[in-house]
């Protein structure tokens, strides 16, 4: 063993987990490019790969196809490894609408995102981690083959600062501002910097702690980090390394070289139109570059400036972008989770992204170097990922014809059995999920239940919340942080069913469900697949309890192959618990590291043990049992929406021009927040 990675956890491997750990690694000692980790639901596959990671001295990237179970697998990963650098890497738009042309009504949408500030940090933790040591986990969402700028600009344009170093005070002003950092002296966030006299406090933007350098003359003589509330002294340091703030960083000489270049296309492109006969797309990619290019020379900045990445990053046309893959060594290890839903995933985004493009680039929205900044294609993928392991309970035609032979994962540690598949009716399955809901609750145990569509599930939620049961949905379009806290609460009792569509199905760690039901389950197509019965039935193999109800008036090729499988694995399940005399046991996950935790920072210097920790990290307060005025009896819930209705009013009477009261909204807000929430 290297010991790069330190694993820690209270059991050891158990089950099927010490085989498939010495397959997998036995696998990388015939250096095979790929692997695949088949492994039941609750079987510990995570477990197995920590286990794996621990034994290997190369970093890890862990590729998922939502943002929940990322985060899930953030946790676990952070619980296992908390001595070294495990990672979140996601989308930081809380909401994205892509600039898109519609030639059939002349409708142009201009892009508009909201960007999770607390997201963009983790990000560049995970980017500044990666070179700074290897013992780096990075658990990612599939926007990871999205561009991002060159790796070597980005270390290039670091700026290291050590005691004893000859530099002016206003020089490494210039240099901050230079990698997009800000000047507040009166209360400076992160990635900004405050100066006061001879000494300058820079927050970066991946750590919670600010770096304090203070000067005699024109020689730095000390650099310390220090807490960013209290100010108090954490360490002194010999020299502090300070990354951009944003990934997109270029040295200022080859600004103006983009620029030229970009200029000369915009030509070339309005000559070609004028060709043509098209008049209005000449004068519209005429004046959009033009000033585009004037913001860029002015503020170092447009909207839409990732569509010129590829001047700017200095690459040939139809070359790839560089991504988050360019920022590991040579050497990493990748990991694709839930690898059947995952690798069709990373597969179709490049055609849907350059046909969106593409128009754009027809009717003189965008010159033709935009389809340049663009994800990967699956071909650049699979060039770039090195060692693989595919890991899925139920793996896909590509990983079987990748990986005929995978290191198998039937038996659960705790002893757990395939959960029972029982076949009700269809008719009356609204009335029969009630009573399944309420027998569940009076013994404490949650329930799933998934329908055909988004409408359907908050429907449905709606009905049995006006019956007096206590349930919630989930799908698609909530957003990132509200799906885990949904969650959360599930987990917690606050509701006993969660009702859901495929969100529900893959990898969501959930071991206090007992129950999955699954309504119209001959309905055969992608929602009621083999694939997809089989992964929604394993929500309830985490428990001891555990079945599943499919409501179906006929059996469908695809509730004959789970029944059939379920059966298969229930029978070597029983076999090995008799032979090794193990009582299945629900799992309890103690210990662990709220899922919360997967945004807050990602340097590892603050533990997280209760949601209370978790909300001071990502909103930047804490919650107290003291209230205020109107928020003085509220639950946390309660405020929160209650802030949220001030809030939506505030906006409204902006949008009225009604700006006092907007005001005196706003100060109320401020005034019930003072005593709830502690800076």
């Amino acid at each position: 063993m290297s010991g790069l990675f330190k694993l820690v956890s209270e059991f050891g491997p158990a089950g099927d987990q010490p085989a498939a750990i010495a397959g997998l690694l036995k696998g990388f000692e015939q250096q095979k490019r790929y692997q695949t980790l088949l492994g039941v639901t609750g079987s510990g596959k995570t477990f197995t790969l920590a286990n794996a990671i621990s034994q290997l001295d190369r970093p890890v990237l862990v590729l998922s196809h939502n943002k929940t179970l990322a985060a899930q697998l953030y946790s676990e990963f952070k619980s296992f490894f908390p001595e070294n650098a495990v990672e979140y890497f996601i989308s930081y738009y809380d909401y994205y609408l892509p600039e898109s042309y519609i030639p059939q009504t002349d409708t142009y949408i201009a892009k508009d995102a909201g960007i999770n500030e607390n997201i963009e940090r983790l990000r560049l933790s995970a980017t500044a981690s990666l070179l700074e040591r290897r013992d780096v986990i990075i658990v990612a969402s599939v926007s990871c083959i999205y561009g991002l700028g060159a790796p070597a600009d980005y270390q290039s344009m670091c700026v290291n600062v050590h005691a004893g170093q000859s530099i002016s005070r206003n020089e490494l002003l210039r240099l901050l501002v230079g990698i997009q950092y800000e000047r507040n002296d009166i209360g400076p966030e992160k990635g900004q910097f405050r100066v006061k006299g001879d000494t300058v406090d820079v927050f970066e933007p991946q750590r919670q702690e600010f770096v304090r350098i203070t000067f005699w003359g024109d020689e730095i003589e000390n650099v310390s980090r220090h807490e960013c509330i209290t100010g108090k002294l954490k360490s002194r340091v010999d020299k502090a390394l300070l990354f951009p703030c944003k990934h997109f960083v270029m040295p200022p000489d080859r600004v103006e070289t983009s620029i030229q270049r970009i200029r000369k296309e915009m030509k070339e492109r309005v000559a070609w139109f004028e060709s043509e006969g098209r008049l209005i797309e000449a004068q519209r990619i005429y004046q959009r570059v033009t000033y585009d290019l004037e913001m860029i020379r002015e503020i170092g900045y447009c909207s839409g400036i990732e569509n010129y990445s590829m001047y700017f990053s200095e690459r040939l046309p139809g070359s790839r972008p560089y991504c988050l893959f360019d920022f590991f060594p040579k050497d990493f290890i990748t990991v694709v989770d839930e690898s059947h839903v995952t690798i069709p995933q990373l597969g179709a985004m490049y055609k849907a992204d350059r046909s969106r493009k593409q128009t754009l680039v027809d009717y003189g929205f965008r010159l033709p170097s935009a389809l340049d900044n663009r994800p990967l294609t699956f071909a650049e993928f699979e060039n770039l990922h090195g060692d693989l392991v595919f890991v899925s309970a139920t793996p896909g035609n590509y990983e079987k014809e990748h990986c005929p032979e995978p290191v198998e994962q039937i038996i659960r540690p705790t002893g757990l059995l395939d959960p029972v598949v029982e076949i009700r009716p269809l008719e009356g399955q609204i009335d029969d999920v009630m009573a399944e809901i309420r027998a569940s609750a009076e013994r404490g145990e949650r329930v799933l239940v998934t329908t055909m569509t988004k409408k359907n599930a908050e429907r449905l939620a709606d009905y049995l919340n006006n019956l007096g049961l206590k349930t919630s949905y989930l799908h698609s379009e909530l957003d990132a942080l509200e799906r885990v806290r949904v969650l959360a609460k599930l987990r917690n009792g606050d509701f006993d069913c969660l009702i859901g569509i495929n969100l529900l199905r893959e990898g969501i760690d959930l071991p206090e469900v007992a129950l999955v039901a699954i309504l119209d389950a001959d309905k055969e197509g992608f929602l009621r697949s083999e694939r997809s019965l089989i992964q929604v039935a394993g929500r309830a193999a985490r428990n001891s309890q555990g079945r599943v109800i499919l409501y179906a008036d006929r059996i469908t090729n695809s509730i004959q192959a789970l029944i059939s499988t379920s059966d298969s694995r229930r029978k070597k399940q029983q076999q090995y618990n008799i032979e090794h005399n193990v009582t299945p046991t629900t799992i309890v996950n103690t210990n662990r590291i709220t899922i919360m935790d997967a945004v807050s920072a990602g340097d590892g210097s603050d533990k997280v043990h209760s949601y209370e920790d978790a909300a001071e990290k990502v909103f930047g307060v804490r919650e107290t049992p003291a209230g205020y005025g109107g928020g003085k009896d509220l639950t946390a819930d309660e405020f929160q929406e209650l802030v949220r209705e001030l809030e939506q009013e505030m906006l409204d009477a902006a949008a009225s021009l009604e700006f006092e009261r907007a005001a005196d909204l706003r100060d109320k807000i401020k005034v019930i927040s003072k005593d709830r929430f502690v800076k």
